[in-house]
């Protein structure tokens, strides 16, 4: 299997070393194009400066909600350990959400050889 996966990487390569450079070099854009092309530019600035002003405050507000939750979650992340010793969340009918922690025995299976996927 090695030895296909060398070959193609031979043949491709020989392929791209066979080809001709483009001697040609492209021909300049007609002046209408460059100018159409500066005025889409100065518009997309333009977009993207309004879009960051209307943006700003909800950033800043964002910013301040995070220092706020920080404390609280990593006091979360203490009392979690490893998100690997759970099982997904699961909704229940009502709308609840919840999240089973894996068993011991469940956790020593996952450990044995065998289990673990090749990718």
């Amino acid at each position: 299997m090695a030895y296909d996966y060398t070959m193609k990487h031979a043949l491709c390569l020989i392929a791209v070393l066979a080809t001709p450079a483009m001697a040609e070099t492209p021909a300049a854009p007609p002046a209408g194009v460059q100018e159409g092309v500066g005025l889409m530019q100065q518009g997309a600035e333009m977009l993207l400066r309004g879009l960051m002003a209307n943006m700003e405050p909800a950033l800043k507000d964002m910013g301040e909600a995070v220092a706020e939750m920080e404390p609280k979650l990593r006091e979360l992340m203490a009392i979690v350990d490893d998100i690997t010793n759970y099982h997904p969340p699961e909704l229940l009918e009502n709308g609840d959400i919840l999240i089973r922690r894996k068993t011991p025995a469940e956790l020593k299976l996952e450990t044995l050889p065998g289990n673990q996927i090749d990718l």
